[in-house]
């Protein structure tokens, strides 16, 4: 069953402390709604197009984690498909899953709880931030394990606010971002009061070892090759 990306479905963002991703609302406005609250999410995208035309080889296989309605498996589409790739999408959300649009079939697991083969590519996508804490270091550690000899890591996510002024800037730039992207101020307030105690974003040290490649307010993106790791 295929979703619609032109949905004009609205997202009310739940009360405080109560977002979830096992919602069908959630599920039929994602599309839309993340575009309106991450308005650099195609631009991201775009970025790990670029990585995949690098790191995803002939009979290749690669992984997307938290691949939620298929965003990044139709991005990546044309490059596995030109080399016969393997694609794993991982997603935990039921209702997510029940509208996946994109290549592969979906398994219904949480990131932590993933076993890695053998990868080319593995792609992590706004989902850390998900992950309990004391489970964040075993996932990266065991995602970079998987990698084949000259394959990549690749993961984009929020976060800690920075103290002082770029903290402020930082914070500042992101709430004007989604506003001028369409949210309202009570949606932007209503959808962070919600995620309090569902979203924990990541300090710097939890990265050590990955490569930063992008950076939008709290926001990031970060690769870790181990065809690097090869050269030291």
């Amino acid at each position: 069953m295929g979703c619609s990306r032109g949905s004009k479905v609205k997202l009310t963002a739940p009360a405080p402390g109560e977002w979830t991703f096992e919602n069908d609302t959630v599920a039929r406005a994602f599309d839309r709604h993340v575009r309106e609250q991450l308005p650099w999410y195609d631009l991201a995208t775009g970025i790990v197009v670029a990585l995949g035309r690098h790191f995803i080889p002939d009979g290749g296989t690669v992984y997307d984690i938290g691949a939620s309605t298929g965003n990044i498996g139709r991005a990546l589409a044309p490059i596995l498909e030109a080399r016969s790739a393997r694609f794993f999408p991982v997603e935990p959300s039921a209702e997510m899953a029940a509208i996946y649009d994109g290549p592969g079939i979906v398994t219904r697991a949480r990131a932590e709880r993933v076993e890695f083969a053998d990868a080319d590519l593995i792609v992590c996508f706004l989902v850390l931030m998900f992950v309990p804490v004391a489970e964040r270091g075993p996932l990266i550690a065991r995602m970079i394990a998987a990698l084949k000899p000259g394959g990549a890591l690749v993961v984009f996510d929020k976060l800690a606010p920075r103290s002082g002024d770029l903290g402020a800037i930082s914070l500042r730039l992101t709430l004007a971002a989604k506003y001028e992207a369409g949210a309202t101020p009570d949606e932007i307030i209503r959808k962070e009061l919600s995620l309090a105690g569902v979203q924990r974003p990541l300090f710097p040290a939890e990265l050590d070892g990955l490569e930063p490649i992008f950076r939008f307010g709290d926001f990031g993106g970060w690769v870790y090759s181990a065809g690097d790791a090869l050269e030291s």
